[in-house]
């Protein structure tokens, strides 16, 4: 399964390697569309590819972690 998700990373996050331990412990491939960051802030658009659990298990961390994240439509379109 790909999820398309729309992400803004606070500034306390934008150092911290969230991509690698999307990779590493949910067993999920980031890929990422488009982005913009700033000292303050990282906006980005982030597909995460891998089995429909590991997908939704990564989705939750980024969240937890305290990322804003809205699930964007297959095309990218809003």
């Amino acid at each position: 399964m790909k999820k398309l998700l729309f992400c803004t990373v606070p500034q306390n996050l934008i150092k911290e390697p969230l991509l690698f331990t999307l990779g590493k412990e949910f067993d999920v491939i980031p890929n990422i569309k488009g982005a913009s960051v700033t000292d303050s802030v990282a906006i980005l658009t982030l597909e995460i590819a891998g089995e429909e659990e590991c997908v939704e298990a990564a989705e939750t961390f980024l969240r937890e972690r305290g990322v804003q994240v809205e699930v964007l439509p297959p095309s990218g379109r809003l």
